[in-house]
């Protein structure tokens, strides 16, 4: 069926269509009330002129539509299928990072909490969206140092010969190693921490209240206090929890900021009337001349809120035409009354106004290559990787050889986005023959951490290994051997043969979801330059291994060039060559008058057989 019969046949009830290029690719998915009058105004001679329709239109080479009962679920499903396919001519949501949870892995024998942004039918149970992300990580820390879960992915047996670290920092209960922790003390921990999640604080208080009474009649006065101290910390999290679960009054606030084809999206988050969260969003490759700000907010909102969480109130800087549609979609999809709010003036006004001189700020730091806030980016590198803490210390690893030959290791420390050269170290990989990265990867790790153990000094806020899965899984066997496993670790994968860049990222744990960052980052940015510097460590290292090898092989064919005399000369003039043209009078005060004139002869010798060689 051609296209123009296929614009005859479509139905006049609502739905979305989808049109496609002559590849029977998806270039622009829309939606509309009656589908065949707004499909076939695209092809009428007499519609207005718009350059962004025009193109679209000469690509169009088929089209497919999906008919729905009314034009709400019209919207719904156009913004999910947009978000899918991101169609070339639709506006494109490009950072669709949800809000985090947190998961209580109950499917299995000893359940752990974890935080996700991907919720599964797996068996566990699923708590949040927490709002701002930084509370998840707030929460799961009280619940790693109050109800000492184990945090590791261990199978857990009871026959581990000791605890780790974790257990003895009063983080885990030990559940690994029989004798520490039963199974029925292990699960009433389970059960505390699932009353903490699901909001059940007053009840949880007094149970632990009992136990508490209990412990002390019973004249156990050391549990009694550890149930007294679980108390005061859930009564005193209970007052400070703002989980999506129970908002009181919750808002959600846009604007923006264009200069030609470029935009910066600001979105503040506001909770108990407090602005406790900001997300940013940005596009490149907008059409300039025909930009529509309601029609891009529409298309916005809509494919935001397709897989977010919804507030109570939306605040936009521009009115657009399909607000109450969006504001039945929300409402539905909540299941309370949700309204977009269009304000001109007014304390809600100024609030806006305040996003745009942010959303400015976020525009210049991006494009203009203003010098970042590295605070702020640690802060957002932090959230991106679900990590513990600050990353104030970064630790970075990477390898280099050629053909498994003057085997080294560069490691570099970035302090809080700063590299502090002064605590770079290299090591000689000496346990390891041959190309094998990953074997060596692990004994750098091991020695670098064995050793700051030895000497009570601070572990790092992250670990970063250059390379891919192996690589990663190799330093993380090397952290648990000296009993470090909770030490966050991130592999920094290189695309093929484009060793400059940085494809995306493995973090330890959760090797299974690769994160990829968008090119233009802030975070992405910091990443490579520690990724290039700790190569351009590891490999200059490297190049002086190699040039110690061939200087000390060609010198130990010279009578009386011993050990000493050969690191006077590599000290002084520091490359063979610079040796083999150094004159007697150079050479004299270093090795002596009669090893000088040996040097120069054996020079000469090499240089009159290469000559008479060229000859030949």
């Amino acid at each position: 069926m051609t296209l123009a019969e296929k614009l005859k046949e479509i139905p006049a009830s609502a739905g979305v269509y989808l049109y496609k290029d002559s590849a029977g690719k998806i270039i622009y998915i829309g939606k509309a009330k009656r589908l065949r009058s707004r499909v076939q105004s695209y092809f009428r001679e007499a519609r207005p002129f718009d350059r962004k329709t025009d193109a679209l239109v000469r690509q169009i080479a088929d089209v497919e539509v999906i008919v729905t009962d009314n034009e709400v679920e019209a919207l719904i499903l156009e913004a999910t299928l947009t978000k899918k396919h991101k169609p070339r001519y639709n506006v494109n949501l490009k950072d669709d990072k949800s809000y985090p949870h947190l998961k209580l892995t109950i499917n299995e024998p000893f359940p752990k909490a974890v935080i996700t942004r991907r919720i599964q039918k797996d068996g566990a149970l699923y708590f949040g969206p927490f709002l701002p992300a930084s509370l998840a990580r707030k929460t799961i820390d009280v619940i790693n140092r109050t109800f000492q879960l184990r945090t590791c992915d261990i199978e857990i047996d009871g026959k581990a010969p000791r605890p780790c670290l974790e257990y003895h920092i009063k983080r885990c209960l030990g559940p690994c190693v029989k004798g520490l922790c039963t199974a029925e003390q292990y699960q009433e921990a389970v059960r505390d921490v699932r009353l903490l999640l699901e909001g059940r604080n007053t009840e949880l208080a007094d149970t632990l209240e009992g136990r508490m009474d209990q412990a002390s009649t019973e004249q156990r006065y050391e549990m009694a206090a550890k149930y007294r101290d679980l108390r005061k910390t859930v009564v005193k999290l209970s007052e400070q929890q703002k989980m999506s679960t129970s908002p009181d009054r919750d808002v959600d606030i846009f604007a923006y900021y264009r200069e030609g084809p470029r935009l910066a999206l600001q979105l503040f988050t506001m909770r108990e009337g407090h602005i406790v969260g900001r997300r940013e969003f940005f596009w490149e490759d907008l059409t300039e001349d025909d930009f529509d700000p309601a029609s891009f907010l529409s298309d916005v909102l809509a494919q935001y809120y397709s897989s977010d969480y919804v507030p109570k109130e939306i605040h936009v800087p521009v009115d657009f035409e399909d607000r109450e549609l969006l504001e039945k979609a929300l409402t539905a999809r909540r299941g309370k009354r949700v309204r977009i709010h269009y304000t001109q003036r007014g304390e809600k006004r100024d609030l806006i106004d305040l996003g745009e001189k942010n959303a400015k700020l976020a525009f210049d730091q991006r494009f203009r290559v203003l010098k970042p806030d590295m605070k702020r980016v640690l802060e957002e590198l932090q959230e991106s990787l679900e990590l513990p803490r600050f990353p104030g210390r970064i630790e970075s690893f990477d390898i280099s050889h050629i053909q498994g030959a003057e085997n080294v290791a560069g490691m570099v420390v970035c302090d809080n986005g700063k590299m502090n050269r002064a605590e770079y170290r290299k090591f000689r990989i000496k346990t390891v023959e041959g190309a094998n990265d990953v074997a060596s990867m692990r004994e750098a790790v091991v020695r670098r951490y064995r050793r700051l153990l030895d000497e009570g000094k601070p572990m790092p806020d992250l670990i970063m290994i250059d390379g891919g899965k192996a690589q990663l899984n190799a330093a993380a066997d090397a952290m648990t051997e000296l009993d470090l496993e909770a030490v966050p670790m991130v592999g920094v994968v290189k695309p093929p043969q484009r060793h400059n860049q940085v494809s995306y990222l493995l973090v330890k744990g959760r090797e299974h979801e690769p994160i990829y960052l968008d090119p233009h980052s802030l975070i992405l940015r910091l990443l490579q330059m520690i990724r290039d510097e700790t190569h351009r460590y590891a490999l200059s290292y490297h190049r002086k291994r190699r040039e110690l090898r061939d200087f000390t092989s060609e010198l130990s064919a010279i009578p009386g060039v011993g050990e000493k005399r050969k690191g006077r000369l590599l000290r002084h003039f520091g490359s063979i060559h610079r040796v083999s043209e150094a004159t007697e009078m150079e050479l004299t005060p270093f090795v002596g008058k009669k090893t000088a004139r040996e040097i120069v002869e054996h020079f000469a010798r090499q240089r009159s057989l290469a000559e008479t060689g060229n000859a030949a």
